[in-house]
């Protein structure tokens, strides 16, 4: 409409403007052209390019054919929308983080680019704080503003500089898997992702020196449609599989998980800052111990407690939590210090550890070891005989550890079944650290934390990198007492730095979601117990649940499903609170060697406190929301990376057993099927509805149930099953079974079956008449 009207106008004002021929007004020479799209800020296209050059009617083909003409010329490039010089960049385009500078700053570069030279380098600059502004990192796809640096800018700066829009989706141009040679000299690639449970083809030509069982980088070959596996190119080999301690290769490579430190920063190892006493407390005659599992490698935290002898507390204790000292060695803005933000948490494997920090630092020099000199950050708390804190002192030290213990041995000690190592330091170690837990436990029952308990299984890894056993470790009183120590001084290092206003990640925890509260509620009312459907609910009201089931076949299952229905826990500069700690603040500072969000609080307390060199310097302060936003995400990568793992090494040692038969419980009801845990193993897998009996089975999302249409069968959470089975794919860590067992049988169910039933025949009766309808219409 608009165009006939134009056009009407036109005729009425004596037929064509001026500058209408390309007579009247030339085209523009080709250099104009591109200092145009070299100054233009906003989008640049060939209609932005007409207007800005008045090209007119019949003059719109000359122009188009002059731009054709610069193109194969390779003056310009792009689309019609979308034209820029070769080697430059547009004003928005799509950028890949790449690198942390020497600076701290975000690096990226183009994520398509199409010039003769390399790639330039893209300096991130950050806006103002803000939740959105601290989602993106090293490895992620950004869409961005790009303008290129002021010519005032230090040389040594990338080119451009670019704002982030938004982050974009991961686009997987190579995917993962493990090669399996085929006797025609091809090879066939398995898949590593339970969720593309499909196989691709290499040809023989592709794969002549590859070995079975080599974990693979490769990209699906593009073209039409073939009958078969989809064929495949090898880009990189990872790893044999096969050998000792690599399944974790697959989430290690899968996940871009650093496991290597570069030649730099090995080098760096060579020239730490030297430790001396200067600043430092001695507390070497304390008589501090490590308590850790008997495999631990590196030790981090010890303690010591003892009677307050303090007349004004009658019955109080004073106990002492000291912390390797990683912040003498990862100096802010070091090498060793942006390769341990980038790592973000040390990861652990069954078959192996992905260290955040080298050997030297988390194996050695921090390594909390019996009889040696140490640095330390200790905090010294004083309790009255309540358990209460009257109050803390932190201070930087200088330790010496007199004993390392397991939790097996330090509890066979206090059990009266002491050995060599234990029985001297029973009285004078062991026993006041249980007295004092057993004042703490007094305030704890006060505050009255989500008292979860779930079994954690523990894989036993044979010579060989494979599984000999899996067990479920028995929760001890030594597990507790050194729970409790660490939460409180997790406390005290948020409480010091709350009070000083001083910046701190801090380890927050919100409650459960309207829509988790409700699913629970739902799951609760089929075991016939009840809780409040309100916005909010209290750790208190949970643990009444946790405490009605007890030593009931239902325990493990509640337990699960409450853990299930809790917020994920995170990093934030927000103190929004710990729900399931029941704390108003909480701060990790325990674990620096294993958690960079740990060195962040001690670099802090050292800066508040005036402890010398190593404190948080200003650019990292100021850096603190991404840092912490950041954290969240690796440390959620390290648990699925973790998590994939441990599947991957049960269905390698299930894989031996297809056609036997499990008992187990059902943990998870989908409408597409059934998830079942393995009693033994701690297995999950998968049992798929359609091969459930022999009619449908709708799935009852109230009850949390699948329930058959025509019998009423009913498969529920939590209910016990056995099971067969039937595959087993080790590369992706998946699991499928066969149920053997019949499910339950209740009126109730009929009747809900029944309906069931009449409203799918309803649905499908209307169906049918509505497309008998559209069929009459048709013909008319």
């Amino acid at each position: 409409m608009a165009r006939k009207t134009n056009r009407k106008s036109n005729k009425k004002s004596g037929g064509k403007h001026p500058g209408d021929s390309p007579s009247e007004r030339p085209l523009p020479k080709k250099s104009e052209i591109l200092d145009f799209i070299k100054s233009s800020r906003g989008k640049t296209g060939k209609r932005e390019l007409g207007r800005a050059f008045g090209i007119r009617g019949a003059q719109r083909v000359a122009f188009k054919r002059l731009l054709r003409e610069m193109a194969d010329e390779g003056l310009i490039e792009g689309r019609r929308r979308k034209i820029t010089r070769p080697g430059e960049l547009p004003p928005v385009a799509v950028l890949i983080i790449t690198h942390i500078d020497d600076e701290g700053d975000l690096v990226a570069r183009p994520d398509k680019w199409q010039g003769q030279d390399a790639a330039p380098q893209i300096l991130v600059v950050s806006e103002t704080a803000g939740r959105n502004s601290a989602s993106f990192g090293v490895g992620d796809r950004v869409l961005a503003r790009i303008d290129r640096s002021r010519q005032d800018d230090d040389d040594a700066l990338p080119p451009y500089r670019a704002r982030v829009i938004k982050k974009l989706p991961g686009e997987h141009r190579e995917l993962l898997g493990i090669f399996r040679r085929l006797e025609d000299g091809s090879g066939m690639i398995d898949p590593v992702d339970r969720k593309m449970l499909r196989e691709w083809l290499v040809e023989a030509s592709d794969c002549r020196s590859l070995e079975d069982g080599e974990l693979v980088r490769f990209r699906p070959a593009r073209g039409g449609r073939r009958y078969g596996p989809s064929l495949a190119t090898i880009s990189a080999r990872l790893g044999n599989i096969g050998a000792k301690n690599n399944v974790s290769l697959i989430a290690i490579n899968r996940h871009d998980i650093p496991d290597r430190f570069s030649a730099e920063i090995l080098d760096e190892l060579d020239h730490l800052p030297a430790l001396s006493m200067e600043d430092r407390e001695d507390i070497r005659e304390l008589a501090l111990i490590t308590i850790d599992p008997a495999d631990a490698r590196d030790h981090d935290d010890a303690v010591h407690a003892r009677r307050d002898d303090d007349s004004d507390n009658p019955g109080g204790h004073v106990v002492t939590v000291a912390i390797a000292d990683v912040a003498q060695y990862a100096r802010p803005g070091s090498q060793l210090d942006r390769e341990a933000l980038k790592r973000g948490n040390s990861v652990y494997f069954p078959d192996r550890v992905v260290p955040m920090l080298p050997e030297k630092i988390s194996n050695d020099l921090c390594s909390l070891r019996e009889n040696e000199d140490r640095p330390c950050l200790a905090v010294e708390m004083r309790f009255d005989a309540q358990g209460r804190k009257i109050d803390h002192r932190f201070k930087r030290a200088m330790m010496r550890s007199c004993a390392r213990l397991s939790y097996e041995q330090a509890q066979r000690a206090i059990d009266g079944r002491g050995d060599e190592r234990t029985i001297p330091l029973l009285d004078s170690v062991l026993k006041p650290l249980w007295d004092a837990w057993r004042t703490l436990q007094k305030a704890r029952a006060l505050r009255n934390p989500l008292e979860l308990e779930l079994p954690e299984r523990k894989i036993i890894m044979d010579d060989n990198g494979r599984i000999s056993d899996i067990l479920t470790p028995e929760r001890l009183d030594a597990h507790r007492v050194i729970e409790e120590l660490m939460i409180c001084a997790n406390i005290c290092a948020a409480e010091t730095l709350h009070r000083a206003g001083a910046p701190v990640i801090y380890r927050v925890h919100p409650a459960p979601s309207i829509d988790k509260l409700k699913t629970l509620a739902d799951f609760l009312q089929t075991l016939k117990i009840k809780i409040p459907r309100s916005a909010t609910i209290r750790a208190r009201q949970l643990n009444d649940i946790l405490a009605r089931v007890k030593g009931s076949e239902m325990e493990e299952l509640v337990n699960e499903t409450i853990l299930r229905s809790q917020s994920q826990a995170e990093y934030n500069i927000r103190n929004e609170g710990h729900f399931g700690l029941n704390l108003r603040q909480y701060a990790h500072f325990t674990s620096p060697i294993r958690r960079y969000a740990d060195l962040v609080v001690h670099r802090s307390l050292i800066r508040t406190l005036g402890f010398g060199a190593g404190g948080l310097d200003d650019r990292q302060a100021g850096q603190l929301e991404t840092i912490a936003s950041d954290l969240s995400d690796l440390e959620r990568r390290a648990m699925t990376a973790e998590r994939e793992t441990t599947d991957r090494l049960i269905a390698y040692h299930m894989a031996d057993n297809i056609g036997g038969r499990f008992g187990g419980r059902i943990s998870g009801v989908t409408r597409s099927g059934l998830f079942v845990r393995l009693d033994d193993t701690g297995a999950d897998g998968f049992i798929p509805a359609s091969t459930i009996g022999r009619e449908y089975f709708f799935h009852d999302e109230k009850h949390q149930a699948l329930v058959g249409e025509h019998s009423g069968e009913i498969h529920r959470l939590g209910a016990a099953v056995t099971v067969r089975l039937v595959e087993a794919v080790p590369s992706a860590g998946a699991l499928r079974f066969e149920l053997i067992s019949r499910g339950e049988f209740s009126k109730k169910a009929d009747r809900t079956a029944n309906g069931r039933r009449k409203e799918r025949k309803s649905a499908a009766r209307k169906k049918s008449m509505k497309s008998g309808k559209r069929r009459k219409s048709s013909r008319r």
